[in-house]
Formats: structure tokens, C-alpha cells, sequence
């Protein structure tokens, strides 16, 4: 029984720091202890605990006035993370990005989750949307989820997904080859998203982010579908 226990109390602690790792990755800014701690549900003590695990690991570090943010470390840990469709995509989302003046990023299927796996922001242009690696939202919100919908197919998604609804703008987007979506994960926002078809990989997509409207969705998702299609090329 106590080692029933202490297996329990491992596991415990595991998911824990596995959840603040979440919790800071979904966070539009860094956040305090007690922000932390809140969020996980714990008292400060514990968090600190924890929290002191993950710097030893550069897993979590701090700025310049104490607040937590996602280490380097996680970086470290990502690039082994579907390496060939990452180095695949790296040249891509570069040139849309550059090309479109928008946020350009690569979301892979997580269960109920979109995961951004990799991202690149426009350097000329100071109105773009950051989207960092390890942001995660509901595949059921949003231009990458729809895509990611398509690219599988009804029958499929039921059969894997039962209780997440497969969305009619998913059949759209099959027929058009890229989804659209607004004021849906976040408000004011514009997703375009094509899905990157590869036999090896777990679904995925490439989408970009506009604020505000006034921008050209064929010419955009036209641009995604090409670039999706190297990508999938590339990773063979």
C-alpha cells in the first residue's frame, strides 16, 4: 500500500507540472506564482515546488520582474517533435509569412486540441498576432481545426472523435481545399488554414492569423494550399 501510495503522489506530481507547462504556454503574458498556483488549483507552496523542478530544467524561467514564462528548454524539446514536418515547413511559413504580412503557423491534431508545432511572424509589419509553439486551442474552434476536420472526413472523425461534432464548414473547406473562420479562438481575428496531407504524420495544418478584415480569402487560401502541398512533398 505505501508504494501504491507513493506511485499515486509521483503521478499526481507529474501531471501537475505537465498542466503548469499548459497553463503558461496558453498564457498571452507571463504570470505570477499565485497566478500559477491558482490556475493549478494548488497552494503557493506546491507551485513553487513544482515550479522550481521545471527552472532546474529550463523548462519554466522568469523576466525581469519575476513573472513565469515557458523556458528554453522547451524549445529544446519541441524540435525532436515531428522533426521532418517541422524542417519541412520552416521555408514555408518564412515566405508566407513574409509574403502575406501575417502570422504564419503549423498546428498538428491532439486529441480534442489544435498545437501549434511551429510559427514565423512578419518582421515589417507591428500589427501581427504572436502565436507561440505549444499554444493549443479546441479543434472545434477556428480556420486549422475546420482544416484539419476536412483533411480526415466525416466518416472518419465520427468514428475517432464520437463526441466531438464533425463541422459542416469542414465539407466546404474538403471542396475548396482551405477554411475560414472568424471571431472564433480569438475575437476581431480572421483564420485561414489548408491541411497538409502526408501519410506519415498526424493530421496537420498550415493557417495564418489577420486582425481585422479587408483581406483577399482566395488569394490567401489559394497561397496556403500550394504551400501546404510542398510542405507535404517535402516531408514524402
Amino acid at each position: 500500500m505505501p508504494q501504491a501510495t507513493e506511485t499515486a503522489a509521483h503521478s499526481q506530481t507529474l501531471s501537475r507540472g505537465i498542466r503548469a507547462l499548459e497553463v503558461l504556454a496558453d498564457a498571452r503574458s507571463p504570470l505570477t506564482i499565485a497566478e500559477l498556483a491558482d490556475s493549478l488549483g494548488v497552494h503557493r507552496s506546491i507551485a513553487y515546488r513544482i515550479i522550481r523542478t521545471l527552472e532546474d530544467h529550463s523548462l519554466i524561467e522568469r523576466d525581469d520582474s519575476g513573472r513565469l514564462q515557458p523556458g528554453a528548454g522547451l524549445a529544446v524539446l519541441a524540435r525532436g517533435v515531428a522533426r521532418d514536418l517541422q524542417s519541412a515547413a520552416a521555408p514555408e511559413l518564412g515566405r508566407i509569412a513574409e509574403e502575406l504580412g501575417m502570422t504564419a503557423f503549423v498546428v498538428v491534431w491532439d486529441h480534442a486540441d489544435c498545437v501549434t508545432l511551429a510559427t514565423v511572424e512578419p518582421r515589417h509589419n507591428g500589427t501581427t498576432i504572436a502565436q507561440r509553439p505549444g499554444t493549443r486551442h479546441s479543434i472545434s474552434s477556428g480556420a486549422p481545426g475546420i482544416a484539419i476536420q476536412s483533411a480526415i472526413g466525416r466518416v472518419e472523425w465520427e468514428r475517432r472523435m464520437p463526441d466531438v461534432p464533425y463541422r459542416a464548414e469542414a465539407e466546404e473547406a474538403r471542396e475548396r481545399g482551405y477554411a475560414v473562420s472568424h471571431d472564433e479562438v480569438i475575437p476581431g481575428v480572421f483564420a485561414i488554414a489548408a491541411p497538409i496531407l502526408t501519410p506519415r504524420q498526424r493530421p496537420s495544418a498550415l493557417a495564418v492569423v489577420h486582425l481585422g478584415g479587408n483581406i483577399e480569402v482566395e488569394r490567401i487560401g489559394q497561397a496556403l494550399k500550394e504551400s501546404a502541398r510542398r510542405i507535404a512533398a517535402a516531408v514524402g
